[in-house]
């Protein structure tokens, strides 16, 4: 069984938001990120989305954009349409990636 509560990665990813948009806590996204990464590690499809967003963008932690795309890969194989089209973006234009066209 899964524990319950706050070690959730559902529960990490919704508290991450929060830091993230800076609601009902004050804005943090480097404690976003932290908190992402733990829902991310733990197969958390969205929340491996958005923290390539975060490398990719260089929100919250420095930018990688070879990070980005390993975890855009890990989200699209989830299932995550926006981490297809983002990964699909990365091929096309050689960023993270020898580009293939």
């Amino acid at each position: 069984a899964r524990p319950q509560g706050r070690h959730t990665p559902t529960a990490q990813y919704s508290l991450a938001v929060k830091y993230a948009n800076g609601v009902g806590v004050d804005q943090d996204c480097a404690e976003a990120v932290r908190l992402y990464r733990l829902a991310a590690d733990q197969g958390h499809t969205h929340a491996q989305y958005i923290l390539a967003a975060c490398y990719h963008h260089g929100k919250g932690i420095d930018r990688d954009y070879s990070e980005a795309v390993r975890l855009y890969r890990l989200a699209a194989d989830g299932g995550d349409t926006r981490a297809q089209f983002n990964l699909a973006l990365c091929y096309a234009t050689g960023t993270g990636v020898d580009q293939d066209d």
